[in-house]
């Protein structure tokens, strides 16, 4: 929505995308190491504030492939200003609230957030020239990872020299500057979709969603075997036919199924799916192992949350460094081979953890290497989901795709707990060192699965503008594309 008729400067339109990517990433994360702080607080059960982490979830699993699609139809820009709306306004609501119903509601509306990254992607596709589009693509990418990690070291110092509700107010600053932002300088999508939105292939689609992610969420607390969580299982198998045949036989579907279908779409997809283990396990579980205090459990390094934070530092760093690598490794070799050296990379620092994970310096590499693997695997990904579809397709194709990373991480992490959990009683309230090995021979295991996946990648995906696919072309890196 650009005041003058010119386009602004497309560094112009990325640096406003960087910000909005960045304050989306820090609410992701900032909340989790201090759920116990905000519990305390507000007075609340232990199963109540785990909805602030739930409800968010699921609806930024909801709204992400839904608001990518709208935003294909009506214009990226004008559901992000949207969005960036939504996520101030729930931050607000957040950081004035002092119940947690009240809280937890903000954290859904917030969860419309997820939108973000599928209109970034989308706005780079329409404005970048194609050059620079796929560098742009690994920068923002990365940023989600990087965001995450931030919020983890972040959360401790807000909390211990202001409070718990300053994680909401310095996002929201930042959404806020975003918006305006993005009103401003975004310029108008010069690329529409035709066709109009299928409601009830959204319907289908949410219920689907919500039952799987409460499934898989839910699974180690209430039981695998529980008739609730069969249940929700058997509820997701039923929806999820009903859903395809529903986009399949619709005139304007929510999600094209012949889109789905494209070689280098669903196998990023799948890849999707197994780093999405990979990564949301791991910054579920490793603050964990990191604060268990060692006289008690016998293991475990007694960090509060801020150093436990500290100790995540590297990893930020290098998942920005891999998410820059990206887009000039792609320029040379494709983003095939980006995606699978960032997922291979992942194999050895959690062999490494699964082998030895008592001494500081096994976490520093551990972390420094999976960091570089994220950066390059993630940034790898948005790339070919974005190199592989029309224009018209690029929101809602990658919010997919960050959809099915969702889903890997809650199935990851629902594994992790039960892999954890299975020896606490009582009388030992805390988890065995060898749940630990165990989850980090998993996440091995999900990162051998996610390089094997990558190599099935077609090669050689090319860049579609307007419908036709064209290459790429000779390009640098972003750092150049912004100095440009």
């Amino acid at each position: 929505m650009a005041l003058a008729n010119r386009r602004p400067h497309y560094t112009v339109t990325f640096t406003v995308l960087v910000v909005a990517v960045t304050a989306y990433s820090l609410l992701q994360s900032m909340i989790a190491p201090v759920l116990p702080t905000i519990q305390g607080h507000l007075h609340s059960s232990e199963a109540a504030t785990t909805w602030l982490m739930t409800g968010y979830l699921l609806s930024a699993s909801i709204a992400t492939p839904i608001l990518g699609r709208i935003g294909d139809l009506v214009g990226k820009e004008k559901m992000l200003v949207v969005t960036l709306i939504g996520l101030t306004v729930g931050s607000a609501l957040a950081g004035v609230s002092h119940s947690i119903g009240l809280m937890i509601v903000a954290r859904i509306v917030q969860g419309a957030g997820g939108a973000m990254l599928p209109l970034a992607f989308g706005i780079v596709r329409d404005e970048f020239p194609a050059a620079k589009v796929r560098g742009a693509v690994g920068v923002i990418a990365a940023l989600t990872a990087v965001g995450g990690g931030l919020g983890l070291v972040l959360a401790g110092p807000i909390v211990s020299h202001l409070d718990y509700h300053w994680l909401f107010w310095f996002p929201m600053f930042a959404t806020a500057a975003a918006a305006v932002g993005a009103f401003v300088f975004v310029p108008e999508s010069p690329v529409r979709g035709k066709g109009g939105l299928s409601w009830l292939g959204g319907l289908l689609l949410s219920a689907w969603l919500v039952t799987l992610l409460l499934g898989v969420s839910d699974g180690s607390s209430w039981g695998w075997g529980s008739a609730g969580i069969i249940g929700l299982f058997a509820a997701t198998a039923v929806l999820i036919p009903v859903w395809i045949y529903a986009e399949l036989h619709s005139a304007h579907p929510l999600i094209d199924m012949k889109m789905m279908r494209i070689p280098a779409v669903w196998t990023a997809n799948l890849v999707a799916l197994l780093f999405g283990v990979v990564m949301y396990t791991c910054m579920t579980f490793l603050p964990q192992l990191l604060q268990t205090p060692s006289a008690t459990a016998g293991y475990g390094f007694s960090a509060d949350v801020t150093k436990s934070g500290l100790y995540l530092l590297p990893m930020t760093a290098t998942v920005f460094v891999g998410g820059v690598l990206a887009g000039r490794l792609g320029e040379r070799f494709g983003s095939k081979l980006v995606l699978f050296a960032g997922s291979a990379l992942s194999v050895p620092p959690f062999v490494l953890l699964a082998l030895a994970h008592d001494s500081s310096w096994q976490i520093y590499v551990g972390v420094s290497i999976i960091g570089l693997g994220i950066g390059l695997a993630f940034s790898g990904m948005s790339a070919l989901v974005v190199e592989s579809v029309s224009a018209d397709q690029t929101g809602v194709a990658s919010g997919m795709n960050a959809n099915i990373r969702t889903i890997g991480g809650a199935i990851g992490s629902g594994i992790g707990a039960s892999l954890l959990t299975s020896g606490v009683t009582a009388a030992h309230p805390l988890p065995a060192d060898s749940g630990y090995t165990h989850v980090f021979w998993m996440l091995s295991g999900a990162a051998v699965l996610a390089a094997l996946a990558a190599m099935m990648v077609p090669n050689a995906a090319r860049l579609r503008v307007a419908g036709d696919r064209a290459p790429i072309g000779e390009a640098s890196d972003v750092s150049e594309g912004v100095a440009a």
